[in-house]
C-alpha cells in the first residue's frame, strides 16, 4: 500500500497545496478577504500531511529493500543494519531534499497551530511566504531530485551506503542541522510579511523571537554534532577544518545569533527594527546559499557529496527568486518603517549593537574566505585555497572583544548606562578570570589561546554574577529571600545566562586545544611510545567481522606512572561492496582530556621478519576537548530554557492575561 507511486503522488499533491498556500492567503490579505485568509492553516496542515505520507512511503521502500527504487538501490543494501536503512533516507541527496521539504512543512504547520493568536493578515502572509518557499523546494524535489524514480531491471542487492555515513552521529546530525537551517524560514517569513504590512513593532519582535531561538538551538546542536562526528570519525584528530561545508553552516549561525539578540531590542525597546528585518532575511539567505553551494559542486570539500551542476542551477534560480524578491521588497518598504526608540551608545541596546556588528563582521570574514577560492578560479583561472591560518588570524581577534562585551552587556540597563558601577559588580569575575588565566598560561601555547581562555572564564563568571545580581544576593541578604527571588525570576533570564556560560565553556575548550599533543609512529607489536606523559603500547592486532564489513583491530594499552589508564581499540574497516576502507577512532575521555588513537596502514617489516608487521598509529592527547561540545550543548539548553518561559513561548499572548506578575528583566 505504501508504494513509491503513492509517495510520488503525495509529494505532487503537497506541491499543489503549497502553491495554493502561497496564492490564496496572500491574495486574501491583499484584498482583505477573510475567507481566503482562513484557508492558510488548512492548506499548511494538508501540505504537512501529504509530505509526511510521502516520507513514510520512502521509508517503507528503504526498510523493505525495494531496490526497484533507484535511490534505494544506489544507497542501501540487504546487509545494512536497520538503523542505517532508516537514517540512510537522508544520507543521500534525494532523501535529504525530501526531509528538508518535510521540515519546512512542519514549520508551516507549527505556525498554523501556534499562530492562532496572530492577526489574521499577518498569519496569512507568513503562511503564504512559507508556502511559496516550500513549493520551490518541492518542485526541486519533483523535477531534479525525485527519490521515487524507478530502475529497471531491479538489482538483487543495492550498492550500499557510504561507510562514513554509517555512524550514529551522522545518522542524527542532518535532521537536527536541517531543523536549524529550515527553522530560520519562519523569521524570514515574518520579516517579509512585516514588510508587506509596513509594520514592525514590539509585538512583531515577540512573535519572531521564539522561532529564531528555536532555529538557533537546532543549528547549534547540528553544528556541534557535525563537528563531533568529524572529530571521531574522520580520524584527523581535529574538531574544525574550516571546510567550506562546515563554514556554510557557521554563517547562518553567526547571523542567527545576531538575530536572536536584535529581536530582543525590538521587543523591549522597539529599536533596530529595520536591521532585525534585514538580519532575518539575511540569515535564511545564508541557509539557502549554503544549500546551493553544497549541492552545486562549486565548493570542493572533504564533506562534499551529491554535487550536481544541474541541481545547482535550479537551486540558484530558487535562491534568486526567494531572496531576490525579499531584498527587493526590503529596498522598497524598509525606508517607510519608523526608526523606533533611541538609546545611548553605552546601554544594553548599545552592547547588543556591538554584538551584532562583531558577529556580522566575523560572518563577512568567513564568507570571504569561503568564496574567494571559487571566484578566483572563475575569474582568474587560478587554483588557490584559504585555510585555517587565514580564518584563525582574521576571525579570532574579532571574537575576543565579542566575548568581553558578552559578559558586560547583560549587566547594563536599557536606554542609558554607566560603566563604572557595572565593572564594580564584576570585580570578582575579573579577578577569578585573571587567576585562572595565569594558572592556565603555563600550559597553553601562544598569546591568543591564553587571552581566549581568560575571556572564557570571564564570561562564565560574569554570567553567574548577572544571576546573583538579579536575585539580589549580597552580604546580609537572607538566603530565603534570594531563593524566593530566584523562583520568581523569568526562565529566560536563566536561559540567557546559561547560553552565555556555554559559550564560555566552548571557548575554554578551544583555547586548551592549543596544548594538544600528537605523534605519528610506526611500531611493532609490543613497542611503546611516550606522549604527553602517557606510555602507549601496541599489544596486539587482530581480525574481526561486522554486519557488512571486515575489520583489523589494534589493542593499545595506555599507562601513566605504570598504572593502566585505559585500553584502546582503534580499527580499520573494509567495506567490500563499496570497495572502501574507513578508520574507526578509539577515544578515552575523563572529561578533562581525550586519549585518541587511530590505526593506519600496516607494512611488512622487511627481509628476515616475515612474521612481523609495522603498524602506523596516530596518537593524540587533546586537553579539555569534550568541553567544546559540552559548551554547545549548554548553549542549546539555555536557548530551550528561554523558550520554556511563558513570555517567550509561542502563543503566550492568549495566556498572558492570567499570568502572575514577575520581576522586570
Amino acid at each position: 500500500m505504501l508504494s513509491p507511486e503513492l509517495g510520488r503522488f503525495a509529494l505532487a499533491l503537497a506541491c499543489s497545496l503549497a502553491v495554493a498556500q502561497f496564492v490564496l492567503p496572500l491574495t486574501g490579505a491583499w484584498r482583505r478577504d477573510p475567507r481566503l485568509m482562513a484557508t492558510a492553516p488548512a492548506l499548511a496542515f494538508g501540505q504537512l500531511a501529504c509530505l509526511a505520507l510521502s516520507f513514510v512511503c520512502l521509508a517503507a521502500a528503504a526498510i523493505g529493500d525495494d531496490f526497484s527504487v533507484a535511490n534505494i538501490a544506489e544507497n542501501s543494501a540487504i546487509a545494512k543494519p536497520l538503523l542505517y536503512k532508516i537514517t540512510g533516507i537522508w544520507g543521500n541527496h534525494e532523501g535529504s531534499i525530501l526531509l528538508w521539504s518535510l521540515i519546512l512543512a512542519l514549520c508551516g504547520g507549527a505556525v498554523a497551530w501556534f499562530g492562532r493568536t496572530l492577526p489574521s493578515t499577518l498569519q496569512a502572509r507568513v503562511l503564504g511566504v512559507l508556502g511559496g518557499t516550500a513549493a520551490g523546494f518541492e518542485l526541486f524535489c519533483l523535477f531534479t531530485s525525485n527519490p521515487f524514480d524507478r530502475v529497471w531491471p531491479a538489482p538483487v542487492d543495492g550498492h550500499g551506503m557510504n561507510p562514513l555515513l554509517q555512524d550514529p552521529g551522522l545518522a542524527f546530525h542532518p535532521p537536527i542541522l536541517y531543523a536549524g537551517y529550515v527553522g530560520f524560514a519562519v523569521p524570514f517569513a515574518f520579516a517579509v510579511a512585516a514588510l508587506m504590512e509596513g509594520r514592525v513593532d514590539a509585538a512583531w519582535g515577540r512573535w519572531v523571537r521564539p522561532w529564531a531561538v528555536a532555529a538557533w538551538c537546532f543549528l547549534t546542536c547540528g553544528i556541534a554534532l557535525g563537528s563531533w562526528w568529524s572529530y571521531y570519525v574522520l580520524g584527523w584528530g581535529g574538531y574544525w577544518f574550516w571546510d567550506p561545508v562546515e563554514n556554510a553552516s557557521l554563517l547562518p549561525w553567526l547571523t542567527g545569533t545576531a538575530l536572536v539578540h536584535s529581536a530582543i531590542v525590538v521587543e523591549k525597546r522597539e529599536a533596530l527594527k529595520v536591521w532585525t528585518v534585514l538580519l532575518a532575511i539575511g540569515t535564511f539567505s545564508l541557509s539557502l546559499s549554503g544549500t546551493f553551494l553544497v549541492r552545486s559542486g562549486i565548493l570542493n570539500s572533504v564533506h562534499s557529496f551529491a554535487n550536481d551542476p544541474t541541481r545547482g542551477v535550479f537551486i540558484l534560480g530558487l535562491l534568486a527568486l526567494v531572496i531576490g524578491s525579499a531584498l527587493l521588497l526590503f529596498a522598497i518598504r524598509a525606508p517607510k518603517l519608523s526608526a523606533g526608540g533611541t538609546f545611548a551608545p553605552l546601554s544594553r541596546e548599545g552592547a547588543l549593537v556591538m554584538n551584532n556588528i562583531l558577529l556580522c563582521a566575523i560572518c563577512a570574514v568567513v564568507l570571504t574566505g569561503t568564496m574567494y577560492p571559487p571566484f578566483a578560479s572563475l575569474l582568474f583561472g587560478s587554483a588557490i585555497s584559504v585555510g585555517k591560518p587565514f580564518f584563525d588570524a582574521t576571525a579570532a581577534p574579532m571574537a575576543l572583544p565579542l566575548l568581553a562585551a558578552m559578559a558586560i552587556g547583560p549587566m547594563l540597563p536599557w536606554k542609558r548606562a554607566q560603566l563604572a558601577p557595572v565593572l564594580a559588580r564584576l570585580w570578582w569575575a575579573g579577578l577569578l578570570a585573571g587567576i585562572v588565566g595565569l594558572a592556565a598560561a603555563r600550559g597553553l601555547k601562544g598569546v591568543l589561546p591564553i587571552v581566549a581562555f581568560v575571556l572564557g572564564v570571564w564570561v562564565i563568571a560574569a554570567s553567574a554574577a548577572s544571576l546573583l545580581q538579579r536575585i539580589g544576593h549580597r552580604r546580609g541578604t537572607a538566603f530565603r529571600d534570594s531563593l524566593h527571588r530566584a523562583r520568581m525570576l523569568p526562565r529566560a533570564v536563566f536561559g540567557a545566562a546559561l547560553a552565555h556560560a556555554g559559550a564560555g565553556v566552548t571557548v575554554i575548550g578551544l583555547a586548551a586545544m592549543s596544548d594538544a599533543s600528537h605523534a605519528i609512529v610506526a611500531v611493532h607489536t609490543g613497542d611503546s611510545v611516550q606522549l604527553a606523559g602517557y606510555r602507549w603500547t601496541l599489544t596486539g592486532l587482530a581480525d574481526a567481522a561486522g554486519p557488512n564489513y571486515r575489520a583489523r583491530v589494534a589493542t593499545i594499552e595506555v599507562r601513566r606512572h605504570d598504572h593502566l589508564v585505559t585500553v584502546l581499540h582503534p580499527s580499520r574497516r573494509d567495506f567490500a561492496s563499496q570497495n572502501q576502507t574507513t578508520s574507526e577512532v578509539a577515544i578515552h575521555t575523563n572529561g578533562m582530556a581525550d586519549l585518541y588513537a587511530v590505526l593506519g596502514d600496516e607494512h611488512d617489516s622487511g627481509p628476515g621478519k616475515d612474521n612481523e608487521h609495522t603498524a602506523i598509529l596516530r596518537l593524540h592527547y587533546n586537553p579539555l576537548a569534550p568541553w567544546m561540545w559540552l559548551g554547545a550543548l549548554i548553549m542549546a539548553i539555555g536557548g530551550a530554557l528561554s523558550l520554556s518561559d511563558r513570555r517567550v513561548r509561542v502563543g503566550a499572548p492568549r495566556r498572558a492575561r492570567n499570568a502572575v506578575a514577575v520581576p522586570a528583566e
